[in-house]
């Protein structure tokens, strides 16, 4: 059995030691390690999940024809962008659908056996390639933490099964250039997956979607969990490529993967409504600069995210793991060190804003009372 799939631990789990570290603080524990949201869905939605009359029988493997519209309606309100329902499908939340995507496509071309992705990143576009026996191989990221596709080494992209790309980007909040990343799929017949999920916390300039440069060989991936705070529910959509919709869902139909008949119903409620989305938005804007200010007072400048609710955070002495120690130790407060999202990251720290505004406060007030971070 030398050859047995040995799963690494998970990352989160290997903050567990620094997780009581902080919980001993006098002031209690604030979990900034992972993105999931603390504010409540909103009321139309819970309401949805309990009128649906869904319970009872089978959901439609690739979304309900609500569903499919609503998101279809979404994306033309939100971009300007015209896709048919039948380009439409329903997931089981993004991350599943990420960690599927390659064993999916090396059944469609078996011919190919390499999963590209960003080097600093989600770490579940690296963990999809391995868990389909498939080549990970990372692309490298400028100083700006923007993927730089004039990195990648021909071999690769002849046995490429997709590109993934994420904008803006977990961990780091960059926003890539996504007209780029389709023309060069297009360019090296390399499908794209542009993983959209914190689109609508967009701070630098307007959000984008890569179906803005056409369907053909791209798919976006869109999630709720980030925009109406409904991560615990499980949903999401992929949109795009005809051809490939259409096969990534015959499959997913034969694995039995559903969105549950109430979630589908109370997705397409919260896809129908912007209002909600942009309060959450003013929310993290807030949390943002709070959180970027404690940094500042305390000796750390941090640059405001171009996207995303995260603020990427380099360690004062480019150690990552003793920074988030002091961070757990002195102050209360987790963080994810960068090695998290690969080596590339490894001399950073990501901050995740998602803790009420009032206890994001007393965090924020616990780090700028640290004074100057680095010390003897």
């Amino acid at each position: 059995m030398s050859d047995a799939f040995e799963p690494p631990p998970y990352p989160y789990d290997r903050l567990d030691p620094l997780k009581a570290l902080a919980a001993a603080h006098e002031d209690g524990l604030v979990d900034l390690s992972v993105g999931t949201p603390c504010d409540p869905p909103s009321a139309a939605v819970v309401t949805a999940l309990g009128a649906s009359g869904a319970e009872a029988g089978y959901p439609a493997s690739i979304g309900s024809s609500a569903l499919r519209e609503a998101a279809a309606a979404w994306l033309a309100r939100r971009f300007g962008v015209d896709v048919e329902t039948s380009d439409v499908a329903a997931c089981v939340g993004t991350k599943e659908l990420v960690a599927s995507v390659p064993h999916i496509l090396r059944l469609r071309d078996p011919q190919r056996d390499t999963v590209l992705y960003p080097a600093v990143s989600y770490p579940t576009y690296a963990m999809g390639a391995l868990l389909a026996g498939c080549r990970a191989v990372p692309v490298a990221v400028d100083e700006g933490w923007h993927a730089d596709l004039s990195s990648i080494d021909e071999a690769d992209a002849d046995r490429a099964l997709c590109l993934w790309v994420n904008t803006p980007a977990n961990p780091t909040g960059a926003v890539d250039d996504l007209g780029a990343a389709a023309t060069w799929g297009r360019e090296h017949g390399v499908p794209v997956f542009s993983d959209e999920c914190y689109v609508e916390f967009t701070w630098a300039g307007p959000g984008h979607t890569i179906l803005e440069h056409g369907l053909d060989g791209l798919v976006a991936v869109h999630s709720l969990s980030k925009r109406s705070n409904m991560a615990g529910v499980r949903a999401g959509f992929y949109a795009g490529d005809r051809e490939l919709v259409r096969y990534l869902g015959e499959v997913r139909k034969h694995a039995g993967l559903m969105v549950p008949g109430p979630v589908q119903l109370a997705a397409g409620v919260a896809l129908e409504d912007d209002a909600h989305v942009d309060e959450q938005r003013e929310r993290y804007r807030e949390r943002l600069g709070i959180m970027r200010e404690a940094f500042a007072q305390a000796g750390v400048d941090t640059p405001f995210p171009e996207g995303t609710f995260y603020l990427w955070v380099a360690a004062p002495d480019g150690d990552a793991w003793a920074f988030t120690e002091r961070l757990a130790k002195e102050a209360g407060v987790l963080v994810s060190p960068g090695e998290f999202y690969g080596p590339d990251g490894a001399g950073h720290v990501r901050v995740a804003v998602v803790q009420p505004t009032a206890r994001l406060e007393r965090a924020a007030g616990r780090i700028a009372a640290l004074g100057s971070i680095p010390r003897s």
